[in-house]
């Protein structure tokens, strides 16, 4: 398998040009998220996340008492699929022919593209209408079909208006949501034939408009899908607007386009994921539409595709299951851990520089584009645990991200002499109940009471440094425990307080 910092290679434009399909997007987090921080726009937009996508996943699961119990179900179901990954995607490919589709392995975002060109080609399409696909956007799709001469419209509204905006999305599941309505009507106003109102059914009423007849022109529609089921060859397509449904039906060439950990083996497993996903996405019981499609249509059915194409995406994640972070690929896009994260509420998706924002894509986006070139995202978390309790599947993003840190630790520094003797004596102090009363006496004695009065440290040397160049260090106490203990135990009442047993229970 390719190396993943080279997933990304040229190809050539329609027109005999070169064009560079790699992420340009990436850039320094720590000058990104100032900018962010200093946009009025930005911070208004992203002041009502907390208060709607967040509270609303929270509200969904107070109120649908199985909930952890379906979480526990679905991630056992993930982490066992995974586990015979390619069973299930034998069985998949099997199921999706008999049903008269086609899939296509692409081992990395290039094989992807050139996948697609090649289908669009082979029919003779000219225009396609997407529907809203994290996966595409990993692959870099748009600017691939456009580079051939291809027209491609995003029919989501959010992706629309993004599209229009010449901007990526910016969150998963409402890719838009970095923008005011005013800078919506903005955006939209260029390609109309008169100012819009910042009226937000007016806008959307206006993009309706547009993409209807892009719908009823388009030669192929392509789409991600949330679940890939190996036992019907049914792929799974999850959303709120109907778009995907357009898409899906009106032109006569269907493409999906699907990461290979979105395979589940059964169709009753299903339910388990549909019931967790819309919850954790935008806090509805279910989503308005759950598309089910099982091939091109058939002999005597009025809708659908001619021709129906499943492209199954490596990526870096059959390197990445291999690995101790092989949890991140129980994700199944949903964003809650966006909606959640203090750090992501404060910057925006944008700051994160790669296709994947939030606590997963300081996960993802290192694993995908590279560590070293993304070595800021590990660290862009408190590690405060809220997306974790957010996530459907409960995936231990703070735990990968310590991971994350680690791996990037040792390819930057390594283990220096210093470091390494640090650790050692402090593992020889904790075996040592000697010595550990010796260090914590004089650290009490030596920092707790020359810094009694403030009780936080400023300055600390060498490396150390890095940490009291922007915050202080809490000092040592005055008094250990210890001796506080030997102190005042014998002052200890003989009795129990009130209300507790003998056992100090309530």
């Amino acid at each position: 398998m390719a190396d993943l910092d080279t997933v990304a290679r040229e190809s050539t434009s329609h027109d005999g040009g070169a064009v560079d399909f790699r992420a340009r997007e990436h850039h320094e987090f720590l000058v990104a998220s100032r900018q962010a921080l200093e946009s009025a726009n930005l911070q208004l937009a992203l002041a009502r996340l907390g208060d709607t996508l967040g509270q609303r996943n929270r509200d969904a699961y107070a109120a649908y008492a199985g909930s952890a119990a379906m979480r526990e179900l679905a991630r056992g179901i993930k982490d066992r699929t995974l586990a015979e990954l390619d069973q299930h995607l034998e069985a998949l490919e099997a199921s999706v022919r008999r049903n008269g589709g086609e899939v296509h392995y692409a081992a990395d975002a290039a094989d992807a593209r050139a996948i697609v060109l090649e289908l669009l080609k082979r029919r003779g399409c000219r225009s396609v209408v997407k529907s809203k696909s994290m996966t595409t956007e990993e692959i870099h799709l748009n600017p691939a079909l456009q580079a051939a001469g291809i027209e491609t419209v995003e029919s989501d509204f959010g992706e629309y208006i993004i599209q229009l905006a010449g901007q990526r999305p910016s969150h998963l599941v409402a890719p838009a949501v970095h923008l005011t309505v005013g800078e919506v009507a903005e955006v939209l106003s260029r390609h109309a034939p008169e100012p819009l109102p910042a009226d937000a059914t007016a806008l959307a009423q206006f993009a309706r408009g547009q993409l209807r007849a892009k719908f009823a022109a388009a030669d192929a529609g392509i789409t991600g899908a949330n679940f890939a089921v190996a036992e019907t060859g049914t792929v799974v397509v999850v959303e709120n607007e109907g778009n995907a449904r357009f898409t899906t039906t009106l032109p006569r060439v269907h493409i999906a386009i699907a990461g290979i950990e979105k395979v589940i083996p059964r169709l009753a497993d299903l339910p388990v994921f549909l019931k967790i996903l819309a919850r954790a996405a935008t806090g509805q019981t279910m989503s308005i539409y759950t598309s089910l499609l099982s091939g091109p249509r058939r002999a005597g059915q009025a809708n659908g595709p001619e021709e129906f194409h499943l492209v199954l995406l490596d990526n870096g994640r059959t390197r990445i299951l291999e690995g101790p972070l092989r949890e991140s690929l129980f994700c199944i896009r949903c964003g809650a851990c966006l909606n959640a994260c203090p750090v992501y509420r404060a910057v925006g998706g944008h700051a994160y520089g790669g296709v994947y924002a939030g606590p997963i894509g300081a996960v993802l986006t290192p694993l995908y584009d590279g560590l070293t070139q993304n070595e800021h995202l590990p660290h862009a978390s408190s590690l405060c645990g809220a997306c974790q309790a957010a996530c459907p599947v409960k995936i231990a993003i703070p735990e990968l991200l310590i991971k994350l840190r680690d791996r990037l630790h040792e390819a930057q520094h390594g283990s220096g002499m210093l470091e390494s003797l640090a650790y050692r004596t402090w593992g020889v102090l904790l075996r040592s109940a000697l010595g550990y009363r010796v260090a914590t006496w004089l650290a009490s004695r030596a920092l707790g009471r020359s810094q009694a009065s403030s009780r936080w440290l400023r300055w600390l040397p060498g490396a150390l440094g890095g940490w009291t160049s922007s915050r202080d260090f809490p000092a040592p106490a005055r008094e250990r425990f210890r001796d506080w203990w030997r102190r005042e135990g014998d002052r200890a009442p003989a009795t129990p307080p009130r209300g507790l047993d003998s056992g100090g229970r309530a």
